[in-house]
C-alpha cells in the first residue's frame, strides 16, 4: 500500500520525536532502530524509507530537536527557573537535548556533530536575544557563559547520587547566572 507524502512526513516527524526522546533517555548506543520504530508505532522495515542508516537517524534527530525554537521573546529568568529545576534534571527524555546528548556526540559522525554545532549556535543566539540589558559587545560572551553553565549544571546534577548536592548545583548555578547578568540584583 502506497503512503501519501503527507503521511510520510508525519511518520518521519514521529520517528524523529521518538528517537529524540529515547536517545536523551538512554544514549545513542543503547537505542536500536527496531526500538525507535516500535515506539513510533511503525515497522522496522519502514525505517529505510526515511533514513539510510542509524547514523543518519542520529544526525537528523539532533537537527530536528535543536531546531524547534527561534528564541523570540524568551524570558531568561523564567527559563533559568525551569531549566535549572529538579523536574528537568529528573526527566532527561523530555529535557534539553544538549544536556542529554552533548557528552556522547563526540563519538558520532561528522554529520551528527555538525547538527549539534548548528544547534549550539542557535541556542547561543536565543540566549543572546534574551539579554537586551547587556551591552552588545558583551552579549555573546554572556550568552555562551550562561548557556555553558546551564547545560553543565544539568549534566553534573544528573551524574551524582547526592540529591542535596544535585539540588545545590542547580540552585547555585541559577543564582550565579542571575547575579552575573544583573549584578545589582545579587543577594
Amino acid at each position: 500500500m502506497k503512503v501519501s507524502r503527507e503521511r510520510m512526513a508525519e511518520n518521519r516527524d514521529r520517528i524523529l520525536d521518538v528517537a529524540s526522546r529515547l536517545f536523551r533517555e538512554k544514549g545513542f548506543d543503547a537505542v536500536s532502530v527496531s526500538e525507535v520504530m516500535k515506539a513510533a508505532g511503525l515497522t522496522h522495515g519502514g525505517f529505510y524509507g526515511h533514513f539510510g542508516s542509524k547514523d543518519d537517524l542520529v544526525a537528523e534527530t539532533i537537527g530536528h530537536v535543536l531546531s524547534r525554537s527561534d528564541g523570540g521573546g524568551l524570558d531568561l529568568r523564567a527559563y533559568l527557573a525551569d531549566y535549572l529545576a529538579p523536574r528537568h534534571r529528573d526527566n532527561p527524555a523530555a529535557g534539553c537535548p544538549t544536556a542529554g546528548l552533548a557528552a556522547d556526540i563526540r563519538h558520532q559522525t561528522p554529520a551528527a556533530r555538525a547538527a549539534m554545532t548548528a544547534g549550539l549556535r542557535s541556542q547561543i543566539e536565543c540566549v543572546a536575544k534574551a539579554l537586551p540589558d547587556i551591552k552588545a559587545e558583551d552579549r555573546r560572551r554572556a550568552a555562551i557563559g550562561s548557556w555553558a553553565a546551564m547545560v553543565g549544571a544539568v549534566i553534573l546534577a544528573r551524574a551524582i547520587d547526592d540529591r542535596a548536592l544535585s539540588d545545590e548545583v542547580l540552585e547555585q548555578t541559577r543564582a550565579w547566572i542571575e547575579a552575573t547578568l544583573d549584578p545589582a540584583s545579587a543577594k
